[in-house]
């Protein structure tokens, strides 16, 4: 096992590091933020220890990043941000745990050696649209390197627009994928959903859109993608 500890004091990286070696744990240690993106894209980690306040940049922007690229690694978070919503926000952006400095060493590897221990996760099945991810098994919808968790139906809604693609998606067959064709003709469920959904990301700064074609349906595409759209 091998952790990656990003912390840009070399005598608390020191310190850390000399813990983790004694419970036999390999270490490697970075003090940067643009450091850290090298060693994660060379080495997969069993888990990275991270600081927020780095001289190069927010210790968030590389839990952002990682996330971004789906990498699951888990990662504690080591600051002296105390507030609770700086503990939510590190939480809500990606982190496995979060840990305010000071604090006690052993506890550091105990909660370590938890993350490390847990099963990996199993592939997801992500499907993705200029910057929007959607991890079909988790529901979770990924923007701009940060995580959503939206309402059910606006989900399934996004699913089947990521699965058509570039296409047309008649508000019949809408319906029927997402509402199981439970309503009648005169119900506007559909677009009363669709409004949300573009709502939300829009408000998340998604580069996607979602038209309306009159009297036809709907299409998601990128901003702007030329592409010249088919009816699904």
């Amino acid at each position: 096992m091998r952790v990656l500890i990003i912390e840009d004091s070399r005598e608390l990286a020191g310190l850390i590091a000399d813990a983790l070696k004694r419970a036999g744990i390999d270490v490697d240690i970075v003090g940067l933020a643009d450091d850290a993106r090298l060693a994660v894209q060379a080495v997969q980690y069993a888990a990275i220890v991270l600081d927020l306040g780095l001289p190069d940049a927010d210790g968030l922007k590389v839990l952002d990043q990682l996330r971004k690229r789906h990498d699951a690694t888990p990662v504690m978070i080591l600051s002296s941000r105390n507030a609770l919503d700086d503990r939510v926000t590190g939480l809500d952006r990606g982190a496995s745990d979060y840990m305010v400095k000071p604090f006690a060493m052993a506890e550091l590897v105990a909660r370590l050696r938890s993350l490390m221990q847990r099963p990996p996760d199993t592939p997801s099945h992500v499907l993705e649209m200029g910057n929007v991810a959607f991890d079909a098994d988790s529901r979770c919808v990924f923007i701009k390197g940060r995580t959503f968790t939206v309402p059910a139906r606006e989900a399934d809604l996004l699913e089947v627009f990521l699965k058509r693609g570039e296409r047309v998606l008649v508000h019949d067959v809408l319906d029927a994928l997402v509402f199981g064709g439970a309503h009648d003709k005169s119900s506007n469920a559909v677009e009363v959903y669709v409004h949300r959904l573009r709502r939300l990301l829009a408000d998340a700064g998604s580069d996607v859109e979602i038209h309306t074609i009159r009297g036809v349906g709907y299409l998601m595409k990128p901003a702007h993608s030329a592409r010249v759209p088919a009816i699904a």
